[in-house]
């Protein structure tokens, strides 16, 4: 299930569709003149054999594409074809002759035609409704309108409203965990817990990113919100990942993220299926499970203490409780780890454990 107010997230090939027409490009100005003039238009993005091979008639163009230059073609009946980068116009005033085979709901002839087009050759193709002034976007089996920037950025900033209530809650069940394992009071449920708010977060970012994608020029202040309140999030999943996965449930960093998107998108609050990710299966007892962290995402939290030395302390030790429990002359043995680096070690699990209990009892 999404959280409240969000739409379902289009795959990243689109957001870079949503980009290439996005406010501040020249073709979207091109694109708003038409609009504004009421002339309609039929655009394909995209200059290909398997696009050429749908072209009747009309004449070659082959100039820099101009917002203007774009406007007074439009004025004419027939389809516009663009170079794949958007930067060109090719020919102006053809027919395109699609398969009509391939179904198609839509009912006006340039939608339909659009939508055709789009399908048999996967490209951009860009429909503006001449009646509604509407500009529709069709790539492949997507279908996308294009809607008002005010608008836009309303639903955005809805959505990072909603993002900094969900990472505030993230952060809260990360300091819960960390002081979970200090006490050595770790349950599988825990782990998933925090991966099904990270799941939350996650998806979320999903949809601001599109937002973003539309706004363009638009969406700067947008995005600088949103890289604040992104800030060290995958690092966090991966951390927890790597500290309670099965052996053998090794999962990169891109495979954690869209298994965690997927299932916001269906019902992330199903903690047996996001106990899969760390490689557990059963019934609902085993989220009860005793589990001990190895200890990489605290140790990572430890200032100027190298990623080498934490997987190396890691893998000497083997789980947190023990590097909690060792001493200077242990730690010291471990490569990369000398007499000032092992009292850092452990005055920084010490000021870390304090810090949780204080948050703890805030």
């Amino acid at each position: 299930m999404m959280a409240p107010g969000l739409e379902e997230p289009l795959d990243d090939k689109f957001l870079r569709t949503l980009q290439t027409v996005a406010p501040g490009t020249l073709l979207r100005e091109g694109l708003d003149h038409i609009v504004r003039a009421r002339t309609g238009a039929l655009i394909v993005v995209g200059d290909g054999p398997e696009v050429l091979s749908l072209v009747d008639g009309g004449f070659r163009v082959d100039t820099e594409l101009m917002p203007s230059y774009l406007y007074e073609l439009a004025k004419m009946d027939g389809a516009i074809i663009l170079t794949q980068d958007s930067k060109r116009i090719l020919h102006a005033n053809v027919q395109l002759v699609p398969d009509t085979s391939i179904p198609s709901k839509e009912t006006g002839i340039r939608h339909r035609t659009a939508e055709r087009v789009a399908l048999q050759t996967g490209q951009l193709v860009i429909a503006i409704s001449q009646r509604r002034s509407v500009i529709t976007l069709y790539q492949g089996s997507f279908k996308y309108v294009l809607r008002d920037i005010g608008f836009i950025l309303t639903k955005a900033n809805q959505a990072i409203q909603t993002l900094s209530r969900y990472r505030a809650v993230l952060d809260q069940a990360l300091s819960q965990l960390s002081a979970l394992e200090f006490d050595d009071l770790v349950t599988l449920s825990d782990a998933v817990g925090v991966l099904h708010r990270a799941g939350m977060v996650l998806s979320i970012e999903g949809e601001i990113q599109r937002y973003i994608g539309e706004l363009g020029t638009e969406g700067r202040l947008v995005s600088i919100q949103l890289d604040e309140l992104m800030e060290k999030v995958e690092d966090q999943v991966v951390l927890v990942v790597r500290d309670y996965a099965q052996p053998g449930a090794d999962r990169s960093e891109s495979e954690v993220r869209r298994e965690l998107v997927q299932y916001a998108a269906e019902d992330l609050s199903n903690y047996l299926d996001l106990a899969r990710i760390l490689g557990f299966t059963g019934s609902l007892a085993v989220l009860d499970r005793p589990l001990v962290p190895r200890g990489y995402r605290l140790l990572r939290r430890i200032p100027r203490l190298p990623v080498q030395v934490v997987d190396n302390l890691v893998a000497r030790f083997g789980n947190l409780q023990r590097i909690l429990r060792s001493s200077l002359d242990e730690l010291d043995q471990v490569e990369g780890i000398g007499e000032a680096r092992a009292r850092a070690v452990q005055e920084g699990l010490r000021r870390l454990r304090e810090q949780v209990m204080l948050e703890r009892r805030a």
